[in-house]
């Protein structure tokens, strides 16, 4: 891999300050046997397959989608492009556009076959704290027409690339986004974080854990610098 010093993290730590979808089960991480007591250390880990930075496969929304399993690694590492939408002035729960966001960014014309779309939010900063479940999000027909442009994987530095409801607030628009992207047999990426941060790093992966049946996984997401092909 070239670029190794230039390697870049993008994935939350998974602690006990982790935050999950609302309903979704909880993050546990506690000694099973310690280096004291057993004279070695092992940890009993307890965790939905959409907890922290994670990505969604096609099953989690449609019963004969491609499981996690299923989706070649080889999908999930290339070249990325990142739709910067910090300085649009986001606002909690805006829906974000293809015609009022998407589109007027210098970057929407790399949007092609082949990459992996990051669209940064800056809702990352937001991480830890109640207004992170009140982000922005993007519209059913945003989605499509990035499914039109050709890409497959499609990163958010936020909980849910749709709305998602808190405490009595929300939800009310659905999963268009999920909808449009898992039943094109694409991938979701979501919790994202440092994508402020991405500079000459020009490729992505995503790297879930080999899970049989499952819908999704948590994955260490990681950027570098290297040659695209493309």
């Amino acid at each position: 891999m070239d670029g190794k010093a230039s390697l870049l993290d993008l994935s939350h730590k998974l602690d006990s300050n982790v935050q999950i979808y609302p309903g979704d089960p909880a993050f546990s991480c506690s000694p099973f046997a310690t280096v004291s007591k057993d004279g070695y250390s092992v940890h009993a880990v307890s965790l939905g397959t959409h907890t922290g930075t994670h990505i969604d496969a096609p099953s989690h929304f449609f019963a004969d989608g491609k499981t996690i399993d299923q989706i070649p690694l080889s999908s999930l590492m290339g070249p990325l492009v990142k739709i910067d939408l910090t300085k649009s002035g986001l606002e909690e729960r805006q829906v974000i556009t293809w015609e009022d966001h998407i589109a007027l960014t210098p970057a929407a014309a790399e949007i092609r076959v082949g990459v992996i779309l990051l669209i940064q939010t800056g809702w990352a900063a937001y991480w830890g704290t109640p207004k992170y479940f009140h982000h922005p999000f993007l519209s059913r027909d945003a989605a499509q027409r990035i499914l039109d442009k050709g890409v497959k994987v499609v990163g958010f530095d936020t909980l849910n690339p749709d709305e998602t409801p808190f405490e009595g607030v929300g939800g009310e628009q659905g999963f268009g986004t999920h909808e449009v992207i898992l039943g094109a047999g694409g991938v979701i990426a979501e919790n994202l974080t440092g994508l402020e941060r991405i500079g000459d790093q020009n490729m992505i992966a995503l790297i879930p854990l080999n899970l049989e049946g499952c819908d999704g996984s948590p994955i260490r997401a990681f950027a570098w610098k290297g040659l695209t092909g493309l």
